[in-house]
């Protein structure tokens, strides 16, 4: 039972503490002397009824501090999951308020961290694994070392490669550390550019891949590396996932007072339950990981991130009939 948290001061509940246990202490030793008890003895029995009243308003007023001791100790164990009972107004209410959601925000970063560790353990697996088996098979002389063979073990050696270097990109990006060096940006001959550089690997899958130009010069305050990245991103992202024979198409134009870039593809798309969660760290849906395309499931994480340092958002949205289009929008 917690009767004084209802008041919305500490300084208040300890004054209403002091003077019940006064009235209570005078009351018993009027009481005492009218029944004739010795002095001593009304004063024995005001003291302890005046001592029991403090501990029990005195208990609930400390309770979450010593909750909040019992669920530091926890956590300094690992475990995360206790909470602070935050039913007072007082200070001590709003302490186990911002305690509870210190806890909370240490549970999800402790789970961000053992679902990071597994899943680059996961990843680093896999083009390891292929590695080794190769390089036993070459010293027991069970392959040859064919030009074939040295380009499977390159190709795994690259994969590495790519996810190590978007591991420390998504690091320095959520640490803040990466600064934009924004310039005046043609959205056009960015995407033109990017289009270049993937129309050899589209061409590989038989995929389509057009540039659409809007009337009106589309320039944004942009860092041209940063966003040269996100873009690539999106688009190895459509070719991986478009269908033999399909096609994926780039666009850039004015939404308002904002500029927008969508790489659109017609390939299965993204399910509605999916289309916020492929921008975490790792995450793929079914569909694709289903597939074998390669991907690490950081590409997008790392897209979001530079977007939004540039005040931009980023989303997924159906694209009709079918396929998936990208949508990044950025202040002009």
């Amino acid at each position: 039972m917690r009767p004084l948290d209802f008041l919305r001061s500490l300084k208040l509940k300890l004054g209403v503490v002091i003077v019940v246990a006064v009235v209570a202490a005078t009351a018993a030793t009027a009481i005492g002397g009218h029944y004739g008890l010795p002095a001593a003895l009304a004063g024995l029995i005001a003291g302890a009824l005046a001592m029991a009243l403090v501990q029990f308003l005195a208990h609930g007023m400390t309770f979450p501090l010593r909750e909040m001791v019992t669920a530091a100790r926890a956590m300094a164990r690992g475990d995360y999951t206790l909470r602070v009972t935050a039913t007072a107004g007082d200070e001590v209410g709003e302490l186990a308020r911002a305690f509870n959601t210190m806890a909370t925000e240490l549970e999800q970063a402790d789970r961000f961290r053992r679902d990071l560790v597994a899943n680059v353990s996961h990843e680093l697996r896999t083009p390891l694994g292929a590695l080794k088996a190769r390089l036993e098979n070459l010293v027991d002389g069970v392959e040859e070392p064919t030009p074939e063979t040295l380009d499977g073990m390159l190709s795994q050696v690259d994969r590495l490669s790519v996810l190590v270097a978007q591991l420390l990109d998504l690091s320095k990006l959520e640490s803040g550390s990466v600064p934009l060096d924004r310039v005046d940006l043609d959205a056009h001959a960015l995407l033109d550019h990017v289009a270049s550089e993937w129309r050899e690997p589209a061409a590989a899958r038989s995929v389509r891949l057009d540039v659409v130009s809007a009337a009106d010069a589309v320039e944004v305050p942009a860092d041209p590396q940063r966003l040269h990245q996100v873009v690539a991103n999106l688009v190895a992202n459509a070719v991986r996932h478009a269908p033999v024979g399909g096609h994926v198409q780039l666009s850039a134009g004015w939404v308002g007072d904002r500029a927008r870039i969508e790489v659109a593809d017609d390939g299965p798309g993204i399910d509605p339950e999916d289309a916020e969660r492929v921008f975490e760290r790792f995450y793929r849906s079914d569909r694709a990981r289903a597939a074998d395309d390669g991907g690490t499931g950081l590409g997008l994480a790392i897209a979001r991130w530079i977007v939004e340092l540039h005040g931009g958002t980023i989303r997924a949205d159906p694209r009709h009939p079918h396929g998936c289009r990208m949508v990044v929008e950025l202040p002009r």
